[in-house]
């Protein structure tokens, strides 16, 4: 079988908006991700009770499937509340928590790089934790994290692929209703394919252009 370019040509439009709305769950994610992921690694490295709960959390969301953390959210709550999630909030939710679980461990891992000496020196001069972390640690600790940030932007475009089973028109799922009225998978998913190669490339150069203005800055 050839591969029809007209085919391919022709799907580009619808798959736009598909693409359009990937974009956007995963770039509102990684937004609240950086925000629960942020409070969650500063809670694992304090002695509060709360520690344990920062800690359950991200082992839940590492050691479970996104696809069946959307399943929980989506199709369990619901009967809990006793009211429906749309499709789209609840993407946002699952996409958020299961992305916070590995921002938390990026942004831990990160303060945990900066030298302990400069932590013990501006307590030393009167800073509190929380002002130390505000002002000393975390503006250092992002520069360096941002390289497994972005990789963790372009993992979750790619996963967030799985919204399509709970009939969210995102990329994939425009790419199943164009399929169901063309019936040429091969075309539609090499559209899909280049779609996601795109993103992800542009999305790898944003990064590399941020880490390099962020090492001038220094």
């Amino acid at each position: 079988m050839d591969f029809d370019w007209q085919v391919a040509w022709n799907s580009v439009p619808f798959l736009l908006q598909g693409a359009w709305l990937t974009i956007q769950l995963t770039t509102i994610a990684v937004f609240f991700g950086i925000i629960l992921g942020t409070i969650t690694a500063l809670l694992r490295l304090t002695k509060s009770p709360f520690k344990y709960l920062a800690i359950a959390y991200t082992d839940f969301m590492r050691g479970t499937p996104l696809l069946v953390q959307i399943f929980i959210i989506y199709y369990g709550f619901p009967p809990l509340i006793q009211r429906p999630i749309p499709a789209y909030i609840a993407a946002v939710i699952a996409l958020s928590l299961n992305s916070g679980a590995y921002v938390a461990e990026i942004i831990r891992s990160g303060i945990q790089s900066i030298e302990i000496g400069q932590t013990e020196a501006a307590l030393s001069l009167g800073l509190t934790y929380r002002q130390t972390m505000r002002h000393i640690i975390l503006p250092q600790a992002f520069k360096r994290v941002i390289p497994p940030l972005g990789n963790e932007f372009i993992a979750l475009l790619k996963d967030s692929s799985l919204v399509s089973v709970i009939a969210l028109e995102e990329l994939v799922r425009k790419a199943q209703i164009v399929i169901g009225r063309n019936f040429r998978p091969f075309e539609t998913y090499f559209v899909v394919a280049i779609m996601f190669l795109i993103m992800t490339v542009s999305i790898s150069q944003l990064v590399s252009y941020l880490e390099r203005r962020l090492k001038v800055g220094e």
